[in-house]
């Protein structure tokens, strides 16, 4: 666990937010461009007696390979956050006992979910520096850390800032499939994430083939970070993977109902049953095995439309895939 204290005062990197807004980076991510865009440029926004912000960062990294160190084969390749738990309600529960001991006190807790800019506060309360990657970076323990905020109008002493160590390495951009970093920068239009996840409706076709398995986000900027060469493994068994790399067979069979039981209480859901099942048909395109064209067929009669645009590319890579050179 990290923990350090920043002041609940507007951040100087809420100019360069609102300038990534404007050039439409954020994509058609609305919560991040809508009126809770302005909320961002203070935090006493969200809670007008807040003058110190507690910020943690929980360890969520497992013993299992990295993407760049996995063959996936037939498998599905899930972002290593969302293996376990919903780590909103974990990082939630955490920081609830935390306000709690503080005494008598006003108090919100934040988690990703709020108008923060929680990865600036992080960094003035020394958990780390935000790397190339956009991620936030602490020395000794790498970034697989989920970060949370408590806002208290308790006076808190403040920490201070590390150094930026990335230096000059590009690992993370030099990796990038869709080419959506540039230093210290990303443009969500372009992530395997944004597609995986926030995008509603056809993922872009030019960018599909560089999905490959993903299905729920994207690790590899991450995967390839040097900081990352030593990082601890978690105890916490609510981030243990339920099923670590599920065939890709299983969970293009599943229906609706199945989906929200398999993922109940998980991350996953946030992609919602129909972009699940397009990831899952992409990756099936991506992996080119002719043993995917009945689950592909099935899913290219699908009355969901996007779900069954998705098939018939599959199907088309596939054949493409299949033919001689």
């Amino acid at each position: 666990m990290l923990a350090g204290v920043a002041p609940a005062l507007p951040h100087e990197d809420t100019v360069r937010y609102q300038d990534w807004v404007t050039r439409g980076l954020a994509g058609r991510m609305s919560y991040l461009t809508d009126h809770r865009a302005g909320i961002r440029a203070d935090p006493r926004l969200l809670l007008p007696s807040a003058r110190s912000i507690v910020c943690v960062g929980k360890l969520y990294n497992g013993p299992e390979p990295y993407s760049t160190r996995f063959d996936a084969g037939d498998r599905a390749w899930i972002s290593r956050y969302a293996w376990g738990d919903d780590y909103h309600d974990v990082m939630r529960a955490g920081l609830e006992k935390l306000a709690g001991r503080l005494g008598d006190h006003e108090w919100r807790v934040c988690v990703d979910t709020a108008p923060l800019l929680e990865r600036s506060y992080a960094r003035e309360a020394g958990l780390g520096w935000i790397g190339k990657n956009t991620c936030l970076i602490n020395q000794p323990l790498g970034s697989w850390f989920f970060l949370g905020e408590l806002l208290t109008s308790l006076e808190i002493e403040p920490d201070s800032p590390p150094p930026d160590r990335c230096g000059t390495c590009t690992r993370c951009i030099d990796a990038c499939p869709t080419a959506a970093l540039t230093p210290y920068e990303l443009d969500a239009t372009k992530c395997i994430s944004y597609f995986t996840i926030e995008l509603r409706g056809p993922i872009p076709e030019g960018h599909r083939g560089a999905l490959g398995r993903h299905v729920f986000g994207c690790d590899i900027c991450q995967d390839l970070c040097p900081w990352n060469r030593r990082a601890p493994v978690t105890d916490d068994a609510a981030f243990a993977p339920r099923e670590f790399a599920p065939p890709l067979e299983k969970l293009a069979a599943i229906d609706e109902e199945e989906f929200r039981s398999l993922f109940r209480g998980s991350a996953i859901k946030r992609t919602k049953y129909s972009g699940f099942l397009r990831n899952v048909a992409i990756a099936m395109g991506n992996a080119g095995d002719p043993k995917f064209r009945p689950a592909l067929e099935r899913l290219a009669a699908s009355a969901d439309d996007i779900v069954a645009e998705a098939a018939r590319w599959a199907l088309e890579a596939c054949e493409l895939e299949a033919q001689p050179t």
